[in-house]
């Protein structure tokens, strides 16, 4: 392999010379709109599901297990994930399922927060099928977070590699969220204070005052964020009644 640096310098020079329009919108655009010429601002909300000492269970001598097992995890999350309208982005990286959703209002973000409790739930449903099998337990964490961030397409253009860079607050606390649950504190759900703020009235208007004790605020943490063990009353009792 050449590469050609005379070239690339070529293109370095015509993407910093180059003028990119920043479109502001309430709700992101989907892909076929996105352009290596211009750039979005909006608020959009992710989720980051990251499974506990990942690196011990990577490690460990039976693989075939392994690959059950990180298989399991990631394909019910995506298909939890996966059907919302405002879904953006979905995807793996490494252990972790993250999406990403355009949230211009709070009722999307309520709407995400409910997925988060879906995924809570299938990740019991999961550690008692592992359980009746002997085998050992997932724990991991998720991590919620929302912002009014910047969305480009990166990547070499008239080539089919490229992805969307979101520069920004919601992708990566979100991300840095996912690594508390289950190991700062036996809740799993994570989120940041301004995902909390943005769903909390909702969430009590839905259920009732006893909703704010659900959450506890964790005032020593980055991003003054809250925990919460938030479940799914249906699939719960499903579990509880025997999976049948």
């Amino acid at each position: 392999m050449h590469y050609d640096y005379r070239a690339g310098k070529k293109r370095i020079d015509e993407i910093l010379g180059s003028k990119m329009a920043v479109v502001e919108k309430d709700r992101l655009p989907k892909n076929d709109e996105m352009t290596f010429d211009n750039s979005y601002l909006s608020w959009i909300s992710a989720i980051f599901i990251d499974i506990r000492e990942s690196t011990k269970l990577m490690a460990r001598d039976d693989q075939e297990y392994v690959a059950k097992v990180v298989r399991c995890f990631t394909s019910e999350l995506i298909e939890i994930l996966r059907g919302e309208d405002n879904l953006r982005e979905i995807g793996i990286r490494g252990d972790c399922v993250y999406a990403v959703y355009t949230t211009p209002y709070q009722e999307d973000i309520l709407d995400l927060f409910t997925l988060a409790a879906w995924c809570n739930s299938y990740l019991n449903m999961i550690n008692i099928i592992l359980q009746a099998r002997g085998l050992d337990e997932i724990r991991a964490g998720i991590g919620l977070a929302v912002g009014h961030d910047h969305i480009i397409k990166a990547g070499r253009k008239g080539v089919d590699i490229n992805a969307h860079v979101w520069m920004g607050k919601a992708v990566s606390t979100a991300s840095k969220l996912s690594g508390y649950g289950q190991k700062k504190s036996h809740r799993r759900i994570w989120m940041s204070s301004l995902f909390y703020e943005n769903i909390i009235d909702l969430v009590v208007k839905q259920s009732g005052e006893q909703a704010r004790e659900w959450f506890s605020r964790s005032s020593g943490e980055p991003y003054g964020c809250y925990q919460c063990n938030v479940i799914m009353p249906e699939l719960e009792e499903w579990i509880s009644n025997g999976m049948e």
